[in-house]
């Protein structure tokens, strides 16, 4: 889900090079026919996470692949907000809360009538702190975070066989950046790519990618609030 253009589309590409039958879904029709076409013209749907039929959709094109194992969650918008334009605020909490919430949902309901899958979601180590350039986005990216937490300790309680990803990448190169801003260390698709299909294969619970960003999501822990709250984080 999410698979028209950035991680989504080369994660897509991975596991349809290594064999995999996939099946892609996004906003962008025209980027689904193009890219249904490179991938052996494999099943696609054009589905809003925001609708409220985005469920049925997902539902009929599980059908049209023959079943689902990985459920994939890459749909996801930010954006910073220094003058805290509301219309952005609400629009990211549809998108990463709301939207998040519906697709993660039925993909759990599937599973557990299928006897077990696995869920993965790209979330972001945004969701570590509050940033106060991108309040909604951060705040969204926590409680994707602490969702698919949740489910894991839901899929224990009742004794279900649903798997979680929690794929935490830090910047990547693609269009859900600004250009009017320098991200540190910035990631290409590809290498974040390689790493998520690498972490959902091996059934890690949570991949924060890369390495440089693991020690930056440690040191941020240590921040004690009445610190961070100072700190001018861009």
């Amino acid at each position: 889900m999410g698979a028209t253009s950035g991680i989504g589309l080369e994660v897509a590409r991975l596991f349809h090079r290594e064999g995999h039958p996939v099946a892609i879904a996004g906003r962008r029709q025209e980027n689904l026919q193009r890219i249904s076409a490179e991938l052996g013209n494999c099943p696609y749907a054009q589905i809003d996470v925001t609708a409220p039929n985005a469920p049925a959709l997902l539902q009929e094109l599980i059908g049209q692949l023959g079943g689902m194992d990985i459920y994939l969650h890459v749909s996801g918008i930010g954006k910073q907000n220094r003058q805290l334009d509301t219309t952005i605020e609400l629009s990211t909490v549809e998108t990463n809360a709301m939207g998040f919430t519906r697709m993660i949902n039925h993909a759990w309901h599937y599973f557990r009538t299928q006897g077990g899958g696995h869920i993965a979601a790209v979330t972001s180590i945004a969701g570590t702190k509050g940033m106060g350039a991108a309040p909604s986005y951060s705040a969204t990216k926590r409680y994707c975070n602490t969702y698919l937490q949740a489910l894991a300790q839901l899929a224990g309680m009742q004794g279900l066989k649903i798997r979680f990803t929690d794929i935490r990448p830090g910047f990547v190169d693609t269009e859900l950046l600004s250009k009017d801003f320098h991200y540190p260390m910035l990631m290409q698709t590809e290498k974040v790519a390689h790493a998520i299909v690498r972490g959902i294969m091996a059934q890690k619970r949570v991949i924060t990618i890369d390495w440089r960003f693991r020690i930056l999501v440690l040191l941020w822990r240590m921040i004690p609030s009445c610190i961070w709250e100072r700190l001018k984080v861009g």
